[in-house]
């Protein structure tokens, strides 16, 4: 006798050969990864500065430092918004194998990529404070990651099976 069907919405067990989930990225893979991505910023910040700052020539210092500032915010926010929706990985996250997503594991969307950058622009103007925060987090989660409902994990590329090397 065959007993009823499990509902459609039932969690299943992996089945043999699927991929697992990704694994949260260990916190020494994103502090390394976030030097890199310091480095890399500061150059993208730099020639990003130079039409500024040929434009701004004439224009009055004390008028031009906050817009300064603020263009380079946003230079910073539109590199890091762009890399993370598309590919949800910077160049050093790429380098260290890590991948941004959801909290869910999918991929991130504009008002998640939207919601981290505020979170981690506060955290940082506090002093790292959000960085600090992965020391007490349960998860090890930046503090913007948990806020913006996102999460760092650690992305290995799957082989292909004709790959010699696999």
């Amino acid at each position: 006798m065959i007993g009823p069907a499990p509902p459609l919405d039932a969690p299943r067990a992996p089945s043999i050969g699927a991929p697992l989930p990704p694994l949260d990225a260990p916190i020494y893979r994103r502090l390394l990864s976030l030097v890199y991505e310091s480095l890399l910023l500061a150059a993208v910040l730099m020639a990003g500065a130079l039409p500024f700052a040929l434009l701004a020539q004439a224009g009055e210092r004390i008028a031009t430092r906050p817009l300064f500032q603020i263009y380079l915010l946003a230079l910073a926010g539109a590199y890091f918004a762009w890399q993370w929706l598309n590919g949800g990985q910077t160049l050093p996250m790429k380098t260290w194998r890590l991948k941004l997503v959801t909290s869910e594991g999918a991929p991130l969307t504009r008002a998640h990529a939207l919601r981290r950058l505020v979170f981690a622009i506060v955290g940082v103007a506090a002093f790292g404070a959000g960085f600090v925060w992965a020391v007490a987090d349960r998860d090890r989660r930046f503090l913007h990651d948990r806020l913006a409902g996102t999460k760092i994990v650690k992305y290995e590329r799957g082989r292909m099976k004709d790959d010699p090397a696999g």
